[in-house]
């Protein structure tokens, strides 16, 4: 398998085959503490399915995936969120009938054990934790707003929100701003640069003008194997991109410099 890394996570000779095709083939992937990736590329690519495999859902034909040196090939999904690894799915999952406020108390981690909801109490500690969060999620002044009254931006930053309240070392957002105003998505693009520091971020995503908006180092696929470095120019950025294309057999990586 692989060797000790020290990156903060550690993809290799990642491979899954669905009754025989390779949805991902051989992939080298490696993200460094405090750093936003984003995975950008079509459908059917193989994208989704790389954090399947990083998040326990899917396990590897063959590969290996270290997040801080721990081998996660083989843990279950919970034992992989409890390691420090978030994830957040492309349609937002939040409780509507809940305030903005108890949605993140919900996930603060202390209540996660049964012993842990019976003492559970909504203590200074918590307060605290829920008020920067939802300053950082733009969602201080909704505090006591229902789930189900936000806007569908409000709701993705909710849960993103709520995925901060356990303190990940690594966080994947799948399309984050997917049926977003242009307004919510430059407000994402800020979002996820103020909360960057401290953790990394790996992000998938179709929309071209948040990615080159986004200070990222962006992996690209197709399904699984290694492409050529190419230029990529924006003013002001230095991007490593990778992009998903579909239509064959690999997950295709490659480097792209902004400039």
């Amino acid at each position: 398998m692989s060797s000790d890394t020290s990156f903060l996570l550690g993809i290799e000779d990642l491979t899954v085959s669905f009754d025989g095709f390779k949805a991902v083939d051989s992939l080298n992937l490696y993200v460094e503490s405090n750093e936003l990736r984003v995975i950008i590329g079509p459908n059917g690519a193989g994208k989704t399915t790389v954090l399947d495999m990083i998040c326990g859902k899917t396990q590897p034909t063959e590969g290996s995936v270290k997040f801080l040196n721990r081998e996660l090939v083989g843990m279950s999904e919970h034992a992989i969120v409890r390691a420090g690894v978030g994830r957040k799915f492309q349609t937002p999952s939040i409780y509507e009938n809940l305030t903005v406020l108890e949605n993140l108390e919900v996930s603060f981690p202390k209540g996660r054990s049964v012993l842990g909801c019976i003492a559970f109490t909504r203590s200074s500690e918590v307060m605290k934790r829920i008020q920067k969060v939802a300053e950082e999620i733009f969602l201080a002044d909704h505090l006591e707003t229902e789930g189900a009254h936000l806007s569908h931006g409000q709701k993705q930053w909710l849960e993103i929100g709520m995925l901060l309240m356990q303190e990940p070392k690594l966080l994947m957002l799948d399309e984050p701003v997917a049926g977003m105003s242009p307004a919510e998505r430059e407000l994402t693009a800020q979002l996820l640069k103020r909360i960057t520091p401290g953790r990394s971020i790996i992000i998938i995503e179709h929309d071209m003008e948040f990615v080159s908006a986004s200070p990222t180092r962006s992996p690209c696929s197709t399904s699984g194997k290694s492409l050529p470095k190419a230029p990529w120019m924006r003013s002001g950025i230095t991007q490593r991109s990778s992009r998903f294309t579909s239509g064959t057999d690999a997950f295709h990586r490659s480097n792209f410099a902004l400039c």
